[in-house]
């Protein structure tokens, strides 16, 4: 088997959305609703979004895949808070979880924020996310914060930001 991180190439963007597509709406309906999770996969999972996140040059989005097919990705940019990187998004596919792909594309996240002289690491996950929570803190994030951010549509993010040192 062979495993590669490599930067999301505009070719690969119809792939990476059918495997956003297929785990959230395998993930998110009991944790947020069906709804809540169609809304928020088509605010941020089109490919005018992602096209648009690539040619913007400060937002890295980030592949691994396992013998070519893309199985997990992650997207981060440099957060309003001083010296840190957001992880905005770490997702990988069900059948592929517990592999350390996720800790893989962490690592490379930090990695990238070592280069780049930040200090830490930071992130948002839903509260009742319990799997993704125990998932950050094997990697080193606690609980810096709980806040509650209106989406539109009706809609609230109801989440933990957790943060680590690079």
């Amino acid at each position: 088997m062979t495993l590669a991180i490599s930067p999301l190439g505009s070719d690969e963007v119809d792939a990476l959305l059918a495997l956003a597509r297929e785990i959230w709406r395998a993930h998110y309906p009991p944790i947020i609703g069906e709804a809540q999770t169609e809304y928020m996969l088509a605010q941020r999972y089109t490919p005018e979004v992602v096209h648009a996140e690539l040619a913007r040059g400060d937002v890295w989005w980030d592949t691994l895949s396992e013998d070519g097919g893309i199985v997990a990705f992650a997207s981060s940019f440099a957060a309003d808070a001083p010296g840190a990187i957001k992880l905005d998004k770490l997702y990988v596919h069900p059948q592929r979880q517990r592999r350390g792909y996720g800790a893989a594309l962490i690592e490379h996240t930090c990695e990238r924020a070592q280069r780049l002289g930040m200090e830490k690491i930071v992130l948002a996950v839903n509260k009742r996310n319990a799997s993704a929570i125990a998932a950050y803190r094997r990697s080193g994030f606690e609980i810096a914060e709980a806040v509650v951010k209106d989406i539109g549509g009706g809609f609230v993010m109801d989440d933990f930001v957790m943060e680590r040192s690079v």
